[in-house]
């Protein structure tokens, strides 16, 4: 079995004229703004030249739905006769509520208006046109991720994103052409961790997420590296070899290098190296620590930290990060066998250290420190950033809203906090209280893999001895890995959460600037 066809993110383009007169734009979307005090909401650009073709009062339209420019909110008009229109093909009047105009407004608009306008072919909005860099950026993102569809039936998708989106009314489109650029490869990142992490189990082996990284990396220009299980064994993978050691599916380490475009070898020697590493556990039954029934139904999606690792590779030379990037994707299958990892088991992880496993649903730690030592060992980074789905502890704490994040630098948990916000995809930063460090004791191996409460904050502290002291931030995404509904950019299922957050990052001109000091 092989995946079905799936639709694409919509094309954007930008120009300069009004949206009204964009030929062959099926609908056209103006923007309202929230008012001040006890003003109602204001039409934005794009609605004088629609009123002088259109003969509609567009603020009773607007009195009737009581609407009052709210981020998302959409008032949708029918075109009844576009036969004496300037664009005959215009069928639809959207106003879309851009709230105070803000990156997050726009966003929120944008998914707003992809949802909208399933199943068109064109449509031309003026929502950018007031819009920073920053705005149009946030106005892209939520276009392409509201579009978003995945579909495994033998009848194709449900619905189809609207094919073309013209942002109208642009002043200097040749200038903005690389912010569309940019904001489309980071969309395209998150829409791709997004659709790996619904690929069902039976299809997304360990072997078929590696055969994925081979072909980002073939497309992206960068170099790769696979494991298979007897390298893994020999080579002392002793976490990833024993959670994948009971599947039919055996493990495997993907190793990606992304080598930034600098002039001159000295150059790039001087430019820093930052490795992430994805938490890649195809399918979780829990192991003999079975989960219950209705946990385990989304457990395919507990790799979606390498989904999301995989998916920034292939964007970073799309963004143009200036630093080296080593992706380390521990992919593994936790089943049920005869030869399941048993609780009391004991790993011997890469560079030696020992855990006891006393929960084998406590898996993803297990293959993290593996990934982790190894990157310690051999590629010496300035700093690492590890993603994972670990624990249900952290959505205890924070709802589905935001992520959790732990670091032990502060200048690496500054920037990836502003990136985060940037991005539209928050992170808190929780504690890593070493108070609570005699809880990974174990009497027979360095430590247990299963400490118990506070089981975010334990979780790292578990995964920290295997930085070595260089600067690492652990994004514990499992409160925010599924959407709960359709809102605002995402759709229910998958987020994909945490690539655009680390793009914002890694495509800044001095991601490492502080980092380690």
């Amino acid at each position: 079995m092989s995946l079905p066809s799936q639709v694409s993110p919509p094309q954007v383009a930008l120009s300069d004229v009004a949206p009204s007169a964009v030929v062959g734009a099926e609908v056209v979307a103006i923007p309202v703004l929230t008012g001040e005090g006890d003003d109602g909401p204001s039409l934005g650009p794009g609605a004088a030249e629609l009123l002088d073709e259109l003969p509609e009062d567009l603020f009773a339209l607007l009195e009737l739905h009581a609407a009052t420019g709210a981020a998302g909110e959409v008032v949708d008009r029918a075109v009844l006769d576009g036969s004496r229109l300037s664009n005959t093909a215009m069928q639809r009047v959207l106003l879309v509520g851009v709230g105070d105009n803000t990156p997050d407004d726009l966003r929120r608009a944008g998914a707003a208006l992809a949802r909208s306008t399933k199943g068109r072919a064109t449509i031309a909005t003026s929502l950018a046109a007031l819009a920073d860099d920053a705005g149009l950026r946030a106005l892209v993102e939520g276009l392409v991720l509201g579009s978003f569809e995945f579909h495994w039936r033998s009848t194709g998708p449900q619905a189809q994103p609207v094919e073309r989106v013209v942002l109208a009314g642009i002043g200097d489109v040749a200038g903005r052409k690389p912010v569309l650029d940019r904001a489309l490869a980071i969309a395209g990142a998150g829409w791709t961790s997004r659709l790996l992490a619904l690929v069902p189990a039976n299809e997304k082996t360990p072997a078929w997420m590696a055969d994925q990284a081979s072909e980002v990396a073939g497309r992206s220009g960068i170099k790769v590296t696979v494991w298979d299980e007897k390298q893994l064994a020999a080579e002392g993978f002793g976490g990833i070899v024993g959670v994948g050691q009971a599947s039919a599916n055996p493990p495997r380490l993907v190793r990606m290098d992304y080598t930034p475009r600098l002039k001159g070898r000295k150059a790039r020697s001087k430019a820093g190296h930052v490795v992430l590493v994805g938490k890649g556990i195809t399918f979780d039954t829990g192991g003999l620590s079975i989960k219950p029934k209705d946990n385990m139904m989304l457990m395919k999606r507990d790799m979606t930290g390498a989904g999301v690792v995989l998916a920034v590779m292939g964007a970073l030379a799309d963004v143009d990060c200036p630093v080296h990037v080593t992706g380390l994707l521990p992919l593994a299958e936790n089943s049920v066998s005869g030869n399941s990892l048993r609780p009391g088991d004991v790993l011997r992880h890469y560079g030696g250290r020992t855990t006891e496993v006393t929960n084998t649903d406590a898996e993803g730690r297990l293959v993290l420190a593996d990934a982790m030592a190894y990157a310690v060992a051999e590629i010496e980074p300035d700093a690492i950033v590890d993603v994972a789905t670990l624990t249900g502890a952290i959505k205890i704490a924070l709802g589905q809203r935001t992520g959790g994040y732990f670091a032990n630098d502060d200048a690496l948990s500054d920037v990836l906090r502003a990136s985060s916000l940037a991005a539209g995809e928050p992170l808190w930063r929780m504690p890593l209280d070493d108070e609570y460090e005699e809880r990974l004791a174990s009497k027979v191996a360095d430590a247990d893999n299963s400490a118990g409460v506070p089981g975010a904050i334990t979780a790292a502290l578990f995964l920290q001895h295997f930085v070595g002291g260089i600067p690492w931030a652990h994004l514990d995404i499992a409160s925010v890995g599924d959407a709960p509904k359709d809102e605002h950019e995402y759709t229910k299922g998958a987020t994909g959460f945490g690539a655009r957050a680390l793009l914002h990052w890694l495509e800044l001109r001095e991601p490492l600037a502080g980092v380690g000091a």
